[in-house]
């Protein structure tokens, strides 16, 4: 997948491009390899001097490494207010204030509706990008919603069963309570985690309309195997090489059958995370 500085006859030290690509420090890359950390094309390398090309897989860990150093992925911690486009035709803000900064040119994976914030990922990786947005891949996403009225455990339980909206069933595949504030006089507020695959349009502002708690607040927190964690609101940040590789490994994991309530949830990976290995 690298090209420009390649020796395209005789490729590049494996080392080598792992450290450009962000894993580890070229000793530490070099360590890996000698442990049988490292795979090329499916098949452990423990000879630090293997050269690899253009198009080879490597893995460690069996987490995928992105080798092109082309591409470019950022997290944004959308605010509310900005439409998830690079332009608007009704003149709101879009997401172009945010990559004005990157010389790629990026775009957003999916899409959050202009009065939700939270997690987005930009990139200018457009094979992932399809693979992730599509309906039928059913990314799994997770949304802290602040809304109307005091939820009760039965309405979570609900959730989790399955309600029934116009164009079809829906499932949580988790839901949880996480808190409540009780007003004199007046009917209050809760707090709930959703966890959800499907894609469909503003399906949790309309799951939860449809058990009678309407949204005053929606974040999402997650997508896939990427977390908003204390990014602020209207920044963005660089995916590390860790989350990339999940991000791959996500894509490229075999897909399940999706069912009518949105309950499909991808197979679980093989092997471990590459952690602790900067």
């Amino acid at each position: 997948m690298v090209t420009g500085e390649w020796d395209a006859e005789r490729g590049e030290r494996l080392q080598k491009v792992m450290a450009a690509a962000g894993v580890a420090s070229r000793r530490v890359c070099e360590d890996l390899i000698a442990a049988g950390r490292v795979e090329v094309n499916g098949e452990v390398v423990d000879e630090p001097g293997r050269r690899v090309q253009p198009g080879d897989r490597v893995s460690v860990d069996g987490v995928p490494i992105q080798l092109d150093p082309t591409r470019r992925y950022v997290v944004l911690n959308k605010p509310t207010g900005v439409v998830s486009s690079m332009s608007d035709d009704r003149g709101r803000p879009d997401l172009t204030g945010y990559t004005v900064d990157y010389d790629e040119r990026l775009f957003n994976v999916g899409r959050l509706d202009v009065d939700t914030s939270g997690l987005l990922l930009l990139t200018n990786d457009g094979e992932l990008a399809h693979v992730l947005a599509h309906p039928s891949f059913g990314v799994e996403k997770t949304y802290v919603a602040r809304v109307d009225g005091v939820v009760a455990a039965r309405t979570i339980q609900q959730l989790k069963q399955g309600i029934e909206l116009e164009d079809g069933p829906i499932a949580a595949d988790r839901a949880k309570l996480t808190g409540t504030a009780a007003k004199d006089g007046r009917r209050g507020t809760s707090t709930i985690e959703l966890t959800i695959h499907s894609g469909r349009n503003r399906i949790v502002r309309r799951m939860l309309d449809a058990v009678g708690h309407p949204v005053l607040d929606l974040v999402r927190r997650q997508f896939g195997p990427l977390t908003l964690g204390s990014l602020a609101v209207g920044r963005t940040r660089d995916l590390t090489a860790d989350e990339v590789g999940r991000l791959l490994e996500l894509a490229q994991a075999p897909q399940t059958a999706a069912t009518p309530d949105g309950r499909r949830r991808p197979p679980a990976r093989p092997g471990g995370r590459a952690r602790g290995i900067r």
